[in-house]
This record gives C-alpha cells, sequence and structure tokens, in this order.
C-alpha cells in the first residue's frame, strides 16, 4: 500500500472538489445527482488508487472516472421508466455560481455524448486535447475531429436561435 500516493490523491480531491461538481453538474443538471457522482467517483478512486500506473497523472485519471459516473448516471437515468404520480421527475433547479449562458449550454446539451465530454473537459476543465484522450480512451485525432465538429455545429445552432 503506498500511502503517499493515496494522500496525494485525496489532497488532490479535497482541493479541486468544486470543480468536480460543477464538472457532474454540467452532465445531469441536478444538485443532488451530481453529488451522487462526485461521491462515487471518489470512492472509486480511493478504492482503486493502486491501479494508477502514473503518479503524474492523477488529474486525467481521476477526471475519467468523473466522466464514466457521470455518463453512467445519465444512461441509467434513461432507462427508468417514468410512473403516473410522476415520483422521480426532476424539478428544475438553478445552482447559485453556476453562470452559464442558458442558450450555450441548451445548445451544448443537444450535442452528442462524447463531444459534449470533449468541449466541457477542453473549455471548462482546461484539460488538453492530449489529456482528454486518455480520459475518454479515444485517439488523439478523434478528440480533435469531435472538439472541432462539435464547435462547429455548436456555433451553427446559436447562430440560428439568434437569427
Amino acid at each position: 500500500m503506498n500511502q503517499d500516493l493515496y494522500n496525494r490523491i485525496v489532497d488532490y480531491i479535497v482541493s479541486n472538489q468544486e470543480k468536480f461538481y460543477r464538472l457532474a453538474y454540467s452532465y445531469v443538471h441536478n444538485q443532488e445527482d451530481a453529488m451522487d457522482i462526485v461521491q462515487s467517483a471518489v470512492c472509486k478512486a480511493l478504492d482503486h488508487y493502486g491501479a494508477l500506473r502514473n503518479e503524474n497523472a492523477i488529474r486525467t485519471w481521476f477526471y475519467r472516472i468523473l466522466v464514466n459516473e457521470s455518463l453512467l448516471l445519465i444512461r441509467k437515468q434513461k432507462m427508468e421508466i417514468p410512473t403516473e404520480d410522476g415520483i422521480g421527475q426532476d424539478v428544475p433547479y438553478y445552482e447559485e455560481g453556476y453562470n452559464g449562458e442558458p442558450d450555450i449550454y441548451g445548445q451544448l446539451n443537444q450535442l452528442d455524448e462524447d463531444v459534449q465530454t470533449i468541449i466541457k473537459l477542453r473549455y471548462f476543465e482546461e484539460l488538453t486535447l492530449k489529456e482528454i484522450a486518455y480520459v475518454t480512451s479515444t485517439n488523439l485525432n478523434t478528440v480533435k475531429a469531435r472538439l472541432y465538429r462539435g464547435l462547429r455545429l455548436l456555433k451553427q445552432n446559436i447562430q440560428e436561435v439568434d437569427s
């Protein structure tokens, strides 16, 4: 057991918890679900920290776990069948401090999940394209192509809304 690595991971998580919450919230748009995602990602990271091969890759390793947990919850929610009494329906919630232009976020959320993830990691979390390739387990050229395609679609959709 490498206690030094474990402590470095804990320090990293504690010092960046707001970023992690913000990214999870950008996927699910629900406060409780975002907190659940972050909690689940933290638990998985701490349970499996021994799987981290490169101790200098804590950042990308944790983002990979966080993105996977976010996408997993979205897929689970899509599979749920709503009931007649409406239990389980999300009540719209505005997150304080989560200032975003609603049109941009609305348009971003209409893109494919893989493209959304790349744009969010690049512009919200400021990861490099190489780091994004690692986090998403995608070829670097594919990341570039999806990023530019997504930005082009986003620009077209926003221009259509403004027209």
